[in-house]
């Protein structure tokens, strides 16, 4: 896979032999982390696809939203709804159609996610009646800069790798006593933040020890991020906060990508594979995105259903979605769905996202899903925290399968992992 990514012209970091050069980062216990220009593995990606994709005749894109499912009389999803900026919406015919969609970090307050990532995937799948697994599992990252920006900017895991640390206002290390301490699993460092935060302490990250002056070389994204806040982190700690940042929940698929849902696929964070268990790595997403596209590929090769050679049909316009209703989701999540949950918040959110999605609002309920997933499972486990349930029961997954294309909150179930 990283053999592919060099061939199409991503241009990872190398050490001076010419050699890969690895990080160090939490919960790893070595270096194996392929990153490019410090910390702007992503972006580096994501750009040599997007060439690629450009250079490709075979290839045409459409910019629009994501609106709905076509299914035939026999329900195999035979297309999507797409929508314009402007309202206008138009069917586009498909023999197959795979969800790349991303997660649902947008839901939150407190988020890396750019804004689109509201779990759109996810409602149109339930819709079509597709199940979904694990939508509890949000993973928290723990050291997004507390700059007042939305999205929040990230200060990479790398830094702790190379040796940052977390500190309180008066210097004293947040980690101290918890296994693994800075370099603690996500999910424990993100309670130690929140817990901290909770005391009314404020939280930061010291690179100034380990990097210093070589922050603007070694990270130049942070940095350049940090000096817009007027931070510079070679002399400053970096104040910093959990904030949503992966979905380990999504579209039940199998190990060739496909839903419950003949005609969908699911691709990327927006599926459930089973490969992040309930606590994703750092540095390890593309292992749902990269690796399960060529199975998908492959997959719908062998599907026998014919292409369609229609063109997009047009639709009567779209209304748009309530921004105060999606504001008000945001904050529902953050205090009630976040980094540390129980009973009595779950049920609280629960009993608004019903409400403010009978009156129309997507964003509710995807966040609705997500928040009976998570009170329904009565443990602790990964990144889903519940304080009033802090052991573990057996390993299980849960699975949701909806009752009706317009009801896709419905039916909880638990089987064996």
């Amino acid at each position: 896979m990283i053999d592919w990514l060099v061939a199409l012209g991503t241009g990872f970091d190398r050490e001076a032999d010419g050699a890969l050069a690895l990080g160090l980062e939490a919960a790893h216990s070595r270096r194996r982390i392929v990153r490019a220009r410090g910390d702007s593995t992503g972006r580096t990606v994501l750009d040599a696809l997007v060439r690629a994709v450009q250079a490709t005749p075979s290839i045409e894109v459409l910019v629009a939203g994501l609106h709905g499912l076509m299914q035939d009389a026999d329900g195999r999803v035979c297309g999507v709804v797409c929508d314009e900026r402007d309202g206008a919406a138009f069917r586009l015919p498909a023999r197959a159609v795979v969800l790349a969609t991303g997660g649902t970090g947008a839901l939150y307050a407190s988020t890396t996610n750019p804004r689109g990532a509201l779990g759109r995937g996810l409602l149109v799948a339930a819709r079509a009646g597709a199940a979904l697994r694990d939508l509890e599992f949000v993973q928290f990252h723990p050291t997004a800069i507390a700059a007042g920006r939305d999205p929040m900017p990230l200060a990479t895991e790398a830094l702790r790798g190379e040796g940052a640390v977390l500190i309180d206002e008066d210097g004293a290390p947040v980690m101290a006593g918890i296994e693994g301490g800075d370099l603690a699993p996500r999910d424990v460092v993100a309670r130690g933040i929140f817990q901290a935060l909770g005391r009314g302490r404020t939280v930061y990250l010291d690179t100034r020890g380990p990097l210093g002056a070589r922050m603007p070389q070694r990270f130049p994204t942070v940095f350049a991020l940090c000096a817009e806040a007027g931070i510079d982190p070679a002399v400053q700690p970096i104040p910093v906060r959990p904030a949503a940042h992966y979905h380990m929940g999504g579209i039940l698929v199998d190990a060739a990508g496909r839903s419950t849902v003949p005609g969908l696929w699911a691709c990327g964070e927006v599926s459930s594979t089973g490969l992040h268990g309930a606590n994703r790595l750092a540095s390890n997403s593309l292992l749902e995105a990269l690796a399960f596209a060529p199975r998908i590929a492959e997959s719908i090769d062998a599907a026998s259903a014919p292409a369609s050679t229609d063109r997009p049909a047009p639709l009567p316009a779209i209304p748009p979605q309530d921004a105060a209703a999606l504001a008000e989701v945001r904050g529902i999540m953050e205090r009630c769905v976040g980094v540390v949950r129980d009973d009595a918040g779950l049920s609280q959110a629960i009993a608004r996202l019903a409400d403010l999605s009978e009156r129309g609002s997507d964003a509710a309920a995807t966040g609705l899903m997500i928040t009976r997933s998570a009170l329904d499972r009565c443990e602790s486990r990964g990144a889903h925290w519940r304080s009033d349930h802090p052991g573990q029961l057996p390993a299980r997954h849960s699975v949701f399968t909806p009752a009706a294309a317009d009801a896709p909150c419905a039916v909880q179930e638990l089987t064996d992992a």
